[in-house]
């Protein structure tokens, strides 16, 4: 009790701690649901093993840890890179002030061509940028600059054609790119219903903050792909309901 009457907390102690705890908040938000979270717990294992080994003399396993966990903030680094640029991206590209409006027309073209392709059984992988820009992937892909249309984006996905392996960007209501190559998932390998397209889509929704619309070619199912995480078996309310809360954030 002695000790509290001389405990004297100011305004800037106080909006110290709020700030820490919202960063804290933050950084738990980003990491939610990804590997990372995994990593986190050994982490702390390691952690919990190195006050043990203390306690209980373990001179050398106590020296190991502590050699290790003298470089902590570059193992974090180094453990944490993808997270990291992930969260980083996505702090500086979003808009805290302005609500993103959705044309309810742009959201009709994008779910007519998938539900006409999943009834047809035609694969498609339809990308839409979000906050994070996807200039890169534009560059890697054939630029075409054309308004968005079901009829165009039917035809691109056509197995014929010479773009329809690749997966179609979208960027500020217009067809960017199509043809474009996109980073895969790791760790989907041994699940068979999830194909290269599949793969495609949560590797890219896994790097940005992008919404990844996937058909798939074997069952037809149109599957919505965003922060690593699919949402299956959508029709055509629910992915366009799906679609424009998840651009209208």
């Amino acid at each position: 009790m002695e000790t509290l009457e001389y405990l004297s907390i100011t305004w800037r102690d106080a909006f110290d701690i709020a700030l820490v705890t919202f960063l804290f908040y933050q950084v738990m938000i980003v990491i939610r649901g990804t590997r990372a979270v995994s990593s986190i717990y050994g982490l702390l294992l390691l952690i919990a093993v190195f006050a043990f080994s203390e306690y209980f003399g373990f001179y050398t396993l106590h020296w190991i840890l502590q050699q290790f966990l003298g470089s902590f903030f570059l193992v974090v680094v180094i453990l944490f890179q993808d997270d990291i640029r992930r969260g980083l991206s996505n702090m500086g590209a979003r808009s805290f002030f302005k609500k993103v409006e959705v044309a309810d027309s742009f959201l009709d073209e994008i779910v007519g061509a998938a539900m006409n392709m999943g009834k047809r059984r035609v694969g498609a992988l339809i990308v839409l940028e979000h906050h994070v820009p996807l200039g890169d992937v534009v560059q890697r892909g054939v630029v075409i600059d054309s308004a968005v249309s079901k009829e165009l984006l039917v035809t691109i996905f056509q197995v014929k054609t010479p773009l329809h392996d690749g997966a179609v960007i979208l960027r500020r209501g217009r067809i960017a790119a199509a043809g474009c190559i996109l980073p895969l998932a790791v760790g989907e390998q041994d699940r068979p219903e999830y194909g290269t397209r599949h793969r495609a889509g949560i590797g890219i929704t896994e790097q940005t903050d992008a919404v990844a619309v996937v058909v798939s070619e074997e069952r037809g199912d149109v599957t919505v792909a965003v922060n690593g995480r699919l949402t299956s078996n959508l029709d055509r309310t629910r992915l366009k309901r799906v679609l424009r809360n998840l651009l209208g954030r």
